[in-house]
């Protein structure tokens, strides 16, 4: 059964997410790790002396019943979309969020991570803050992103960029292993601009190879690469976009602000952000 761990902060947002994870869990066969966390403002005990252990008390308890009042309403969602019988566990943790999220990965042996964004800046502050160098080489899973206008329907188209490279192959073939549960089509596109080195003969090996899967090849030729990922999100109706990883520098280039606007306003659809090797 597939671990899939899904971080929470009970907004809007987080709450959205949490349908895209139930109904991701059905097609994965997999089981929900609730990850909240919460960090403690530091005091200096010497101004505190009689009550510094009480006032970590207090918060611990206080953060604790929040968690525990909210998990009822996620479980009534569960209910009323018939999949109450999805597993749901739960971790209440202490600390920073992007820590903790990368110690869970490890310690729960996680195979997806699926959290929900608001729009511009959680992007920024996941892919592009101080701790994401570190985060995005510890925690070598897929991490479905899903913005808070996506709501969930029906995965019946998924886009795959690539750039051709063998290593590629690895992560396009997991697109497809979840494409098949969901009787999905996948549509892979590369962006080939004018300084490109892919020929034609690559394009037509990996259609070759993959003759027998359910995958379109999609060759567009443009400079303009995130504009052309978006047209292609857009006009091709894509419900879930998978993109590879290519280090902190595709963050810097793709992932910024004016990116990451028109995906939320323009085609709110979720990201799946596979890590390379």
């Amino acid at each position: 059964m597939k671990k899939i761990l899904f971080p929470t902060d009970f907004s809007e947002a987080a709450t959205n997410a949490f349908v895209h994870a139930l109904e991701f869990a059905k097609i994965v066969n997999g089981e929900l790790i609730l990850l909240h966390t919460f960090e403690i403002p530091v005091y200096d005990s010497q101004f505190f002396p009689e009550n510094y252990a009480s006032i970590y008390s207090s918060i611990e308890l206080a953060k604790f019943e929040t968690f525990k009042d909210e998990i009822p309403k996620l479980r009534t969602i569960a209910m009323e979309r018939k999949l109450e019988d999805i597993v749901i566990k739960h971790r209440l943790m202490d600390g920073d969020l992007l820590y903790n999220l990368k110690n869970a990965v490890k310690e729960d042996q996680i195979d997806f991570v699926i959290m929900g964004t608001t729009g511009v800046s959680d992007w920024t502050k996941f892919f592009l803050g101080s701790n994401t160098s570190s985060v995005i080489s510890g925690v070598d899973v897929p991490v479905l992103c899903v913005p808070v206008d996506a709501k969930f329907k029906k995965i019946k188209t998924i886009g795959f960029t690539t750039r051709y490279r063998e290593k590629d192959k690895k992560e396009l073939k997991k697109v497809l292993k979840i494409a098949k549960k969901t009787g999905a089509k996948v549509k892979s596109l590369y962006v080939k601009t004018s300084n490109s080195d892919i020929s034609d003969v690559t394009v037509k090996e990996w259609e070759r190879e993959f003759a027998n899967d359910n995958v379109e090849f999609l060759v567009l030729p443009s400079d303009e690469i995130k504009e052309t990922i978006l047209d292609f999100v857009l006009y091709k109706e894509i419900d879930v976009l998978a993109m590879i990883t290519h280090k902190r520098s595709f963050f810097e280039s793709i992932f910024d602000s004016s990116f990451t606007k028109k995906m939320s306003k323009e085609t709110s659809v979720p990201v799946l952000i596979m890590h390379e090797d």
